[in-house]
């Protein structure tokens, strides 16, 4: 069975959820399962005292099943909602059984799993860091469909439910227990248990509070102007945050205030019919193809060359205490791995490592020794890294890992440095690095299958993301990243509004404006970048030279404006004040521009998934899933569609190649498709 029953001597019955497969989910499995436990424990009612709902599996319960859910479409719709009326319903039976029904969370127990407890009198939760709880369905695009929505906002009240399930948030047990939306926590599986049986024992006949006469949602009273008011401005600020492409949020919104202002199984329907509307719309297709199938894949070492055993480094010397040097040291240190952090003084060495437990400080290679990883994180500069990587090689152990985290130069290059290319790889981390969760792993020619599986062994260590891909300029992320900072900057020069272009891509989802971006990362780094590219390849130099954006980045520069670290760049930064844009930008302005807001969208959007098709192409990416979680997670492509190839799928193969023509023949021969995509188009073949 799938949910194992048992009655106990004193009439306490303990539900154990163990479907087929490596988890519990909700499925036509858990259908039928619950419908028969809940109709057996109401056939046997009167000789129950108290129902104990827990899991054999390592999680309570993970969720939906996604790929089911990535199938509805408009036209299946129905069946859909029927189906999830019914699991409902099923849930409705169960706190209305009249019996003390408790669930015992002995592992994570998030989305419908969390629905579920909720559908209990009383939650008791192991106190366990590993364990998670929560709604995240927003994160991939979706609002908690099975009584999530319904049954929170009755819990807390409209205003503290809402950030929980907009934002979908995972709470550790002891947040979840300050949060109020589990009662009690267990040190062990026998106290859970325990727990469990002595609260049914304490409560023979419990209600849940809004099944108790006269119930109202705590923050939502009729008449009450505050409420109103505040109801009315909400729409306004969520819009302000998504810009209405993220319909999730939105749509939890509306359940949860329509929700509030009816009675509950009215709720329900209300949530279930925005539910439906989410799961058969585009975003979440993208959302659940990216942050959840294509995740789990990397996850799972899908890009990790197989037959090599899983290693942990001990010990890492990281090279440079700058920002980036610095936050390398720092998560190692906190993922338990002995640091060393060495600069040139030992001062500068001490303030990286700013006394964080197990980081140690030097300004000697000889404190180097014994370890397995080093990885050098200099100043953008060639001719610094080939006079730092021998120097720590031959002071680490042997066979150590040597790595480096540059952003843009070709890693095979760089391996001439060390005595063994093999064992020579790039690890590019993004800053912050303590916040960023994605690290593109760089395979140089001559890198071996144990060096990229000892790095991707590291980065999962760290609690960070992998992606791999092969050696080139500006690899994946800083090459296409590149894209998109530039074509900003050539609209500037064409006489583009600088408001209209960032306001245009906060308004696609771009993470952040391309203009403030560019001051964050310096606009001398991105003429550094390609002065070194026409050094290393003067065959580009009319291209690359005479480009347009490049002319206004050196015109500001030599102003003095190089950014946010000098002070100014596309925009000023007022001490103790918000920052704006410089005005000294409207000598490009023009009024007869010509670039329609959509244009403008288009062209930040498309190039980055031209570009990515490109790497694909060149086999610098060797998988669909590493370029979609890479750019989202590494350098912000709007997280909507999924990331960059998700994007052209959802956009429509043909359409999109037709769009891109039209942006060729308008703008610039670089947003011509490859003949790949074009063929892609022809046969119908998405990414």
């Amino acid at each position: 069975m799938a949910i194992h029953y048992e009655r106990d001597d004193e009439g306490i019955v303990t539900l154990t959820m163990d479907m087929s497969g490596s988890a519990n989910v909700m499925n036509a499995e858990y259908h039928e399962a619950m419908g028969e436990a809940v109709a057996r424990l109401e056939a046997e009612r009167d000789d129950i005292t108290g129902v104990v709902l827990t899991s054999a599996k390592k999680t309570f319960f993970a969720g939906g099943d996604l790929k089911l859910l990535i199938r509805l479409t408009p036209e299946n719709a129905a069946e859909a909602l029927g189906f999830l009326e019914d699991v409902k319903k099923q849930l409705r039976r169960l706190e209305q059984l009249g019996k003390p029904v408790v669930a015992a969370v002995n592992g994570s127990a998030l989305g419908g799993g969390f629905e579920i407890a909720l559908a209990c009198h009383h939650r008791v939760v192991l106190d366990d860091d590993r364990i998670k709880v929560g709604l995240p369905e927003a994160t991939l695009g979706l609002l908690p469909g099975g009584g999530g929505v319904t049954r929170l906002v009755r819990l807390l009240g409209v205003q503290p439910a809402l950030p929980l399930l907009m934002e979908g948030r995972q709470l550790r047990p002891a947040r979840a227990l300050q949060a109020g939306i589990v009662h009690a926590l267990a040190s062990s599986g026998e106290d859970l248990i325990a727990q469990a049986r002595a609260w049914i024992k304490a409560n023979p006949s419990p209600r849940q509070p809004w099944d108790e006469p006269g119930y109202a949602v705590p923050d939502v009273k009729f008449g009450d102007p505050d409420v109103y008011g505040l109801l009315a401005a909400a729409p306004a600020v969520l819009r302000k945050k998504t810009h209405g492409v993220y319909p999730a949020p939105e749509k939890i919104l509306a359940a949860a205030v329509e929700g509030a202002l009816v009675d509950f199984d009215t709720a329900l329907q209300i949530e279930g019919r925005y539910f439906v509307e989410l799961v058969t719309g585009q975003v979440s297709k993208n959302m659940i193809s990216t942050f959840w199938f294509q995740l789990n894949e990397i996850g799972a070492g899908r890009s990790r060359p197989s037959g090599v055993d899983a290693t942990k480094v001990t010990k890492v010397g990281v090279l440079g205490a700058g920002m980036m040097g610095a936050g390398i040291a720092e998560v190692s240190a906190k993922a338990g791995i002995e640091v060393v952090l060495k600069d040139v003084t030992l001062e500068a060495a001490t303030r990286g490592a700013n006394g964080i437990p197990g980081i140690t400080p030097t300004d000697s290679d000889a404190d180097l020794a014994g370890c397995d990883l080093v990885i050098e994180a200099v100043f953008e500069n060639r001719e610094l890294k080939n006079e730092v990587l021998p120097a720590a090689e031959s002071a680490a152990l042997p066979d150590a890992v040597i790595a480096s985290n540059t952003s843009t130069l070709p890693i095979t290059g760089l391996s001439s440095a060390v005595s063994d290319p093999t064992r020579f790889i790039g690890l590019h981390f993004f800053s912050p690095v303590p916040k960023m969760r994605l690290v593109e792993i760089i395979r140089g020619e001559k890198t071996s299958d144990e060096t990229l599986a000892r790095a991707f062994d590291y980065v999962l260590q760290i609690g960070k993301t992998p992606i791999v891909v092969n050696d080139s300029r500006g690899f994946y992320t800083s090459r296409t990243f590149g894209t998109y900072v530039t074509e900003a900057t050539s609209m500037i020069a064409e006489g583009v509004k600088p408001a209209l272009i960032e306001n245009v891509a906060k308004r696609s989802g771009m993470a952040v404006g391309p203009l403030a971006v560019s001051d964050e990362v310096t606009l001398t780094l991105q003429l550094k970048i390609r002065d070194q590219t026409l050094a290393d390849d003067p065959s580009i130099a009319g291209a690359l030279g005479d480009h347009p954006a490049f002319k206004v980045l050196e015109e500001l520069v030599a102003e003095g404006r190089t950014g946010k670290a000098g002070g100014g760049g596309f925009y000023e930064y007022p001490e103790g004040a918000k920052k704006f844009l410089w005005p000294g930008l409207a000598r490009y302005a023009r009024d007869d521009a010509g670039v329609t807001e959509q244009d403008v969208e288009d062209r930040l959007l498309f190039i980055q998934s031209l570009e990515t098709v490109r790497c694909l192409d060149e086999g610098v990416l060797t998988s669909v899933g590493d370029a979609n979680v890479g750019s989202v997670f590494g350098f912000g492509f709007a997280p909507w569609s999924g990331g960059t190839l998700q994007f052209v799928n959802s956009y429509g193969l043909t359409e999109f190649v037709e769009r891109a023509d039209y942006l060729a023949d308008t703008y610039g021969e670089r947003f011509r498709p490859p003949a790949s995509l074009r063929e892609r188009a022809t046969k119908g073949e998405k990414f």
